[in-house]
């Protein structure tokens, strides 16, 4: 399974979005895997937000997100 980042779901998406117009995955199916996404991306927004209004730093897993870069050890 690949790390979740915001590529790596546009990707996803584009991937699933051909699949329907290809007639190989059912809408139904596709609009499921488009709700995840949207929730994903609402948590990640709800971080932002909560980040700004409590002056503090953005969460790393927000920045792993957007940027696909691994936290070092």
């Amino acid at each position: 399974m690949t790390t979740l980042t915001a590529t790596s779901l546009k990707e996803s998406l584009w991937e699933t979005l051909n699949k329907v117009k290809g007639r190989k995955l059912l809408p139904g199916h596709a609009d499921a895997i488009a709700s995840q996404a949207r929730e994903i991306l609402r948590t990640i927004k709800i971080q932002l937000a909560i980040s700004g209004h409590t002056n503090r730093p953005v969460p790393y897993e927000v920045v792993e997100f957007s940027e696909g870069k691994k936290k070092k050890k």
